[in-house]
């Protein structure tokens, strides 16, 4: 079959069915071309992309910078492996670290890889820097996180569907109740073992849970107090999706503008993914100080695509993206919009209980349990009605457009959104 015979809906996902392993529930549409905030169907049916891929493509699909940048590097050298210098790494460095203010980065592709990274990381350092017993170090993290699915991450996740008959599974993980700093605190004063503390500012996966106000800041100031690092997992919320570059800044002074200004909360380990490649490219990077990344040597760690030309050309070029187009602002003033309006919806809705969020990363909470269906035919229906979105945790329906939409096309969405609830209200 040519790459580009025509091929149905149904054919497509009957093929993916039958030769593709099941690990996943996809919604039933299949798309094949992307332009802003806008996806089309095998059929030629328009949507508006209401999720981003999961926040990868905070730049609008197939954005011509990224592309151009993809393209003209892919004609000139793809991949090296880290066994040679290549001319784009260090360019690329050099770049992400003076733009968010550290001093040194590990690229790797995978939100997944980029987590694991810290995690190592983070226990060198413990052993190396800060004195801990060998094998002993212990890293604190968050019920209901989400931070990938390899087995270390699912060993400290409380996902049953994640977990069931994939174990054994890893030891020196702490849960502690996500924005509950009395817990950490426990934790942090009567465990000298404690090396880390991983943690993401929003816990999207789990419903777009966004913690108190002074949560990110005040835990940070613990793991000051007792030398733990404080580690953002950033991959789904940074790159300006919750209306700042950093969601791990909370009311930081930068304005917006390019987190020039001194955060609130400043992480010791952070880790992206994602928007990191506007949705073009596997790209990751872990960033740390020059005190904790110089822990890693030759050897210690490593990836064969890690940090590749084309990796480090689209990178450069999606975090221009996001600066010379004001993207963070965007979706600071849309998430605003977008909240104010489904609220004033919610004021006489029987089928939504609230809306909460940050940015252009919000959810809206169906009136049913974690095991009703309604939330999924909900979403069927905005999928008939021009909109694609899905379900998480059952009973809750995430809303993360690409950050170059405009106003006009938030409210019309908004309009899909509301028309469709009202099909479903009792």
């Amino acid at each position: 079959m040519a790459v580009l015979d025509h091929i149905s809906s149904q054919e497509a996902m009957a093929l993916e069915n039958k030769y593709g392993a099941q690990n996943y529930h996809p919604l039933p549409v299949v798309l094949s071309k992307g332009e802003g905030v806008f996806v089309w169907d095998v059929e030629g049916k328009k949507y508006y992309d209401f999720l981003s891929a999961y926040s990868s493509l905070n730049q609008g699909h197939c954005h011509p910078r990224i592309v151009e940048a993809m393209t003209e590097q892919a004609q000139r050298l793809t991949l090296t492996s880290r066994a040679f210098y290549n001319d784009m790494l260090g360019r690329y460095e050099k770049y992400a670290t003076e733009y968010f203010k550290f001093d040194k980065m590990l690229p790797m592709n995978s939100g997944a890889e980029a987590v694991e990274t810290a995690l190592k990381l983070c226990r060198k350092w413990a052993y190396e820097v800060k004195g801990i017993d060998l094998n002993k170090a212990e890293i604190v993290v968050c019920k209901n996180n989400f931070h990938g699915r390899t087995t270390t991450i699912i060993s400290f996740s409380n996902d049953p569907i994640a977990r069931k008959h994939f174990g054994p599974f890893t030891d020196g993980f702490i849960k502690v109740e996500y924005d509950n700093l009395k817990e950490l605190e426990q934790v942090l004063s009567t465990n000298p073992n404690v090396a880390g503390f991983l943690v993401e500012p929003i816990q999207g996966e789990a419903g777009v849970y966004v913690p108190s106000e002074n949560y990110l800041k005040e835990a940070k100031a613990l793991c000051e107090k007792y030398n733990v690092l404080f580690i953002a997992d950033e991959v789904q919320t940074g790159i300006a999706r919750t209306g700042r570059l950093l969601a791990s800044c909370g009311n930081c002074t930068c304005e917006n503008k390019d987190c020039s200004g001194t955060p609130d909360v400043k992480p010791d380990i952070l880790v992206l993914g994602k928007a990191l490649s506007g949705g073009l490219y596997p790209v990751s990077a872990v960033l740390s100080t020059n005190e904790i990344m110089n822990v890693i040597q030759p050897g210690n760690h490593g990836s064969t695509f890690g940090g590749n030309p084309i990796a480090a050309a689209v990178a450069i070029a999606a975090l221009e993206v996001v600066k010379d187009e004001k993207l963070a602002e965007n979706a600071d003033y849309l998430g605003k919009v977008f909240r104010a309006e489904i609220n004033k919806y919610i004021k006489t809705s029987n089928i939504v209980s609230l809306v909460r969020g940050k940015g252009l990363l919000n959810a809206i909470v169906i009136n049913d349990d974690e095991d009703s269906d309604t939330a999924w035919n909900i979403c069927l229906r905005l999928r008939d009605n021009g909109l694609l979105a899905k379900p998480t945790h059952g009973n809750m329906i995430r809303f993360a457009p690409p950050l170059v939409m405009t106003e006009d096309q938030l409210l019309e969405c908004v309009s899909i959104i509301t028309n469709t609830l009202k099909e479903f209200e009792v």
